[in-house]
This record gives structure tokens, C-alpha cells and sequence, in this order.
């Protein structure tokens, strides 16, 4: 639960929730019990991972004010929705669900891979992003993206993009030193030529990314 409730703080207030990929529901519910919404949609692609998530806001469902649709994306949510909140996919099925939809109003998406390609395709679209960071949650590092729609584009670095806009947050340089001692990890095996000096620079990258930090 600790990853959750990290994740949960990267949530606002707003009218209306929608959270895709809800799986038992948790954040919907910590929007709701902190009245942070008036209402709120779940979904999932699995009918048996929404029950789980029904089984957990049963009261709220009978009050309408949650909504269970079992749906691919957002296919079946409101492009006025207040906030969208997509956590635990892979970056690149996020990407294929804002490709076949649309871009939220509002957002906070926590890819577990392929965290690059999403900086780059909300970039690529205009969308605003506002907070682009790593939290730690039980020795592992998460990625958070947050923004909306509509605003100023943030202009990304080769840094930025490859770790973050919040360079100097702390969750992040945590995750790009845990990521430097795996590759440095790396140069013991039998490795050729050309595997050795890639390695050997994206090491002098991230070094020379923490110590700029440091100064």
C-alpha cells in the first residue's frame, strides 16, 4: 500500500475522477473518503479486476456517485473529466490509450516501463507537465508524470528526458544512482566491445548527471 499512498499525493482536488486500470480500487477510494472528488469513474479492461474494485466502493456505487465500466482505455470516459489517473501499465500501452482516445484534461500517470517513450509522445502533443519525477516505495523506484492538456510545454532536456524533468528531486537522483550502480555492475560479466562502451558512456552520463546536481 505504501506505493499507493505515495501515488495517491500526486492526485488533486476536482470535480470529477476517473481511474483506468483501477484494479482493487484504492486510489479511487482515497479520492473519496479525502473528498477530493464529487465523483468517479473506474474501469478496467478485466471484469474480474473491477469486481474487485465494485466489491471495495460498494457504498459509494449505490450513492451514484461511483461509476464501474468495463472498457479498453478510455474508451468509455468523459474527455470532460476532471482528472485521469492511469497507474501500473507499461508505457507504451498508455501510449496506445491516449493514441486511440484522447489526452486528459487533466492527468497523473505512473508508467512502469518505457517511462521515455511517454515524455516524449505528451511532448510531441502539446500537453503541459508540470511534475516528472521517481518516488521509492519498498526499494523500488516509480515513475510519476503530471500535467494536463492545455498549457506551456515544457522543454525537455537530453536529461530530462531520459530521467525525469524533476532532476533534482530527491526520489529521482535516488533511482539514477540505483541505476548507475547496476550498470557499473554490469562491466564485470564478459562483455564485447561495442556492449562495454555503451555501457562506459551511459556511466559517465549519469555520472556527470548526479555531480550537476551536486554543484
Amino acid at each position: 500500500m505504501d506505493r499507493i499512498d505515495k501515488l495517491c499525493a500526486y492526485l488533486d482536488p476536482c470535480e470529477s475522477f476517473a481511474d483506468i486500470g483501477c484494479d482493487h480500487g484504492y486510489c479511487t477510494r482515497y479520492m473519496l473518503e479525502n473528498n477530493l472528488c464529487k465523483s468517479a469513474v473506474i474501469s478496467d479492461i478485466s471484469e474480474k479486476c473491477l469486481d474487485k474494485a465494485k466489491r471495495l466502493l460498494s457504498a459509494y456505487i449505490a450513492q451514484n456517485r461511483v461509476k464501474a465500466v468495463c472498457c479498453n482505455g478510455l474508451s468509455q470516459i468523459d474527455e470532460n473529466t476532471g482528472q485521469v489517473l492511469i497507474a501500473g501499465m507499461g508505457g507504451e500501452e498508455i501510449i496506445a490509450i491516449l493514441k486511440n482516445s484522447f489526452i486528459p484534461k487533466s492527468f497523473v500517470f505512473q508508467p512502469m516501463k518505457n517511462v521515455r517513450l511517454v515524455r516524449e509522445y505528451l511532448i510531441s502533443c502539446g500537453a503541459e507537465i508540470s511534475t516528472d519525477e521517481y518516488f521509492e516505495s519498498g526499494g523500488k523506484f516509480y515513475s510519476v508524470i503530471k500535467g494536463k492538456k492545455n498549457g506551456l510545454p515544457p522543454e525537455y532536456t537530453a536529461v530530462m528526458l531520459e530521467f525525469g524533468k524533476n532532476i533534482s528531486c530527491g526520489g529521482t537522483r535516488k533511482f539514477i544512482a540505483q541505476e548507475l550502480d547496476k550498470k557499473r555492475s554490469y562491466l564485470e560479466r564478459n562483455l564485447g566491445k561495442k556492449a562495454r562502451e555503451d555501457i562506459l558512456r551511459q556511466i559517465k552520463f549519469m555520472e556527470e548527471v548526479l555531480s550537476s546536481e551536486n554543484k
